[in-house]
């Protein structure tokens, strides 16, 4: 009888209910390995720089979380991979030429690190109540603090030994103030121009450069389902249109949208910041939704607004209607009935 009655016993938990052997360190590392082909691109073209601009945003990361978690009295959490995964974007956001002795401008990574981790993600709560992409954050707090280091470019050398670095405009930069007429001049013709933006061969932040580097990583979330198409076409496309329709200074539908999908860092953000777990809508309608508004926003920015990109500047602005979005567009839960159901219903 006894045996009977253990049979019949209904086992109640809290949701999830449906398992996965996936863990959130596990995530963040994984994704941190997909951003390596990018990574090594930038520490390529742009030299030791690069490493010392990136392995500083990453230890000062990490070491931000560890004391601010000692202080609250909590258990350290940084061995879960997101305190390094942050670093490493915010790295990767950063321009080489920020390692510098004169002026001194290493404390930079160092101060946008401490707003990332710190304010942007622990003062919300931990991972999970974060409202803004934490790196985006502590890029955008660096770049208005200081506008002018932080827009020095240097020229990719590709000479991984050399701490020489002459300056230069971004691509970016050119389109802006002259088109892409001058910019293919600059490159020498349009398939030259594309072949350096599609390697890496070109000036811009650390991680941004290599469009081919990027999409290996981001076909690499694709494939392991860590990260769904939707964002990043969503994205891509609404920027490409626009950029056609609006980007170009001879009128409507004389833009290049090549050029502009593969500047910036708009393949970066596209692929690595915009799908955040954290800051994105979790449904597929509202993912599209999310990247149609940072593809639009992003071309807003750069055509008619004072900074030559908007991909940072989209993606948090997007950030603040997550919330609204899921809102929006969250399936009825069946068997529910609305307020004026349920009152015509008591009539």
């Amino acid at each position: 009888m006894e045996a009977s009655k253990k049979e019949h016993n209904f086992i109640v938990s809290v949701s999830p209910h449906v398992k996965s052997g996936e863990t959130t360190s596990r995530i963040m590392w994984t994704v941190s390995i997909a951003l390596l082909p990018a990574l090594l691109s930038g520490l390529y073209f742009f030299g030791p720089k690069a490493l010392f601009v990136t392995l500083t945003c990453i230890i000062s990361s990490m070491v931000f979380e560890h004391l601010y978690l000692r202080v609250v009295d909590k258990k350290s959490l940084v061995g879960d991979g997101s305190a390094f995964l942050t670093g490493l974007l915010l790295g990767m956001n950063m321009p080489a030429s920020l390692w510098s002795f004169s002026p001194f401008t290493a404390h930079i990574p160092v101060i946008a690190s401490f707003v990332a981790v710190v304010i942007t993600k622990q003062l919300f709560g931990g991972l999970g109540f974060n409202v803004f992409n934490p790196a985006l954050i502590g890029r955008a707090f660096a770049l208005i603090s200081w506008p002018k280091s932080m827009t020095i470019w240097n020229e990719p050398t590709a000479a991984f030994l050399s701490m020489d670095a002459k300056t230069t405009a971004t691509p970016l930069g050119i389109l802006k103030e002259a088109g892409v007429s001058k910019l293919i001049e600059v490159f020498g013709d349009k398939m030259s121009l594309y072949e350096h933006l599609l390697t890496g061969n070109r000036a811009g932040s650390i991680g941004e450069t290599s469009a081919i580097a990027i999409l290996l990583g981001g076909l690499f979330l694709l494939a392991k389902r860590y990260i769904s198409w939707h964002i990043p076409v969503s994205f891509l496309g609404a920027a490409a249109l626009m950029a056609w329709v609006m980007g170009g200074k001879d009128g409507l539908f004389t833009g290049d949208p090549v050029a502009h999908l593969l500047s910036g860092g708009m393949m970066l953000g596209a692929w690595f910041m915009a799908t955040d777990y954290v800051t994105s809508p979790s449904l597929k309608k509202g993912q599209i939704i999310f990247g149609i508004g940072c593809g639009l926003l992003t071309m807003l920015i750069r055509l008619k607004g004072g900074y030559p990109e908007g991909v940072m500047f989209a993606i948090l602005i997007m950030n603040c209607f997550t919330p609204l979005i899921d809102r929006g567009v969250r399936s009825k839960v069946f068997g529910s009935v609305n307020a004026a159901t349920a009152k015509g219903g008591a009539k």
